[in-house]
């Protein structure tokens, strides 16, 4: 007799487990994913058409990075600046890559300088981001996400 109450107590303290509702279980369980997701990173970086997506994300980004200063490059070398003073220096384009592929400027960080001597730049940096070949978004999880990005072009005019 004494056993069954033993176990009868040992069941009761353990079952208490078994009332907690589904939902309550659930919640726990994708509070503990969330908290394992680093929401600072891309699983995937985007793609141009030129990039292998099975490479490693390193490579992902590489690729991406290289098209891209390829393309501002580019730009840049159609246009012919008239600079008084000797440039070189490096500007810092900020962009967003939202999950459609769509990419817009948040801003460039440059000094006063390059504003008095290149005052069309950026204009000619937006227009170059708008003109860029079809990209891929981000991926995190397999779902396209928005991704910022910060991109340096060294000007030098020697």
């Amino acid at each position: 007799m004494r056993k069954v109450v033993v176990l009868a107590c040992i069941c009761l303290f353990t079952s208490c487990d078994w009332f907690t509702s589904k939902e309550e279980k659930t919640q726990e369980l994708v509070q503990e994913e969330m908290q394992n997701i680093n929401f600072n990173e891309v699983d995937r970086y985007p793609l141009f058409a030129g990039c292998d997506e099975m490479v490693s994300k390193p490579a992902q980004k590489l690729c991406f990075e290289k098209t891209l200063l390829m393309h501002f490059s580019k730009t840049l070398q159609d246009f012919d600046f008239v600079i008084e003073t000797e440039v070189n220096d490096t500007i810092y384009v900020d962009f967003l890559m939202d999950k459609n592929g769509a990419i817009s400027v948040l801003g460039i960080e440059k000094n006063m300088s390059i504003d008095d001597e290149m005052p069309e730049f950026n204009g000619i940096i937006t227009q170059s981001l708008k003109s860029m070949p079809k990209i891929e978004p981000a991926l995190k999880r397999g779902i396209p996400v928005n991704a910022k990005f910060r991109i340096p072009i060294v000007l030098n005019s020697n």
